[in-house]
């Protein structure tokens, strides 16, 4: 019998991904053999950990929290969207050769599984509306131009560290109207579409938001996700908006796209979605 091709997801921590689950059933459902784990590992740590994984003949890993701009200093080369982006979430092996020496390339699948769950998924329209994005690591960093393809009126990035997001604006102004801010700047002004990108979520917290950003119309949505509503959400839901979503399609979405780079298949997503909601409710 043949060793199926390995896979991983790494972070820190990574004990809650629902990847393996995710990986399961696309595996299953094309017929693929591979294997598909949870890495933790800590920053000091993580070069080597990345190294010796595909040293020892692992295929891809995924990249999460907080690892996502560290990886940067891994790859051989970088598609399109994770050169403009400024941050990996997907590792593939492109070449190996004998011992340590290999040939990585890497991708960011965080904006198309985004926006595939925000449009197709939630049916949520984005052309025309104010934005507003918080946080300015690398989860946002992944989303920023495919939100910004899809033509808001205009987006707002808020970071507790102004700087990192201004950052952000210089780097991605050329893609449509795009402003920086510190949290105490935030007017008590609603927003139509208000996207968590913190990684405040996880650890059961909440980004220090007036409650004035959000109002009746408004959409808001984690990108985080957990078996009850995220704190962001219970937030969200309290002040009325019309719709609080967590990033669980976000997660199948981007997820697919990881598996479509390394085994040139594209599974199907909604059936996966389902089974994972049920997972997670049972």
């Amino acid at each position: 019998m043949n060793t199926p091709d390995r896979y991983a997801v790494i972070g820190h921590p990574v004990s809650h991904s629902r990847s393996p689950f995710i990986h399961a059933q696309f595996a299953a459902q094309t017929h693929q053999s591979i294997s598909y784990d949870t890495i933790d590992v800590n920053p000091a740590d993580f070069a080597a950990t990345v190294r010796e994984f595909f040293a020892a003949g692992g295929k891809g890993l995924n990249i999460t929290i907080p690892h996502k701009e560290a990886v940067l200093q891994l790859v051989d080369e970088l598609t399109p969207r994770a050169r403009r982006a400024g941050a990996v979430n997907t590792l593939a092996l492109r070449s190996a050769g004998d011992g340590h020496d290999f040939s990585l390339l890497g991708d960011n699948t965080d904006g198309a599984g985004l926006v595939r769950d925000l449009l197709n998924n939630h049916r949520v329209v984005i052309a025309g509306r104010r934005l507003l994005l918080l946080g300015a690591g690398g989860a946002a960093r992944g989303v920023l131009a495919p939100l910004l393809g899809l033509k808001p009126s205009a987006l707002t990035v808020v970071n507790r560290n102004v700087e990192r997001a201004l950052e952000l604006v210089e780097q991605f102004r050329d893609l449509g109207r795009l402003s920086a801010i510190g949290y105490p700047e935030l007017r008590s002004e609603p927003y139509d579409i208000v996207i968590n990108a913190t990684a405040a979520s996880l650890a059961g917290e909440l980004p220090p938001l007036p409650p004035g950003i959000v109002g009746t119309h408004s959409i808001c949505y984690d990108m985080a996700y957990a078996r009850e509503d995220t704190p962001f959400v219970r937030w969200a839901f309290d002040r009325g908006c019309a719709r609080a979503l967590m990033g669980l399609g976000m997660l199948v979405e981007q997820a697919a796209e990881s598996f479509h780079l390394w085994r040139g298949l594209r599974p199907d997503t909604a059936s996966v979605l389902s089974a994972l909601t049920a997972e997670l409710r049972g």
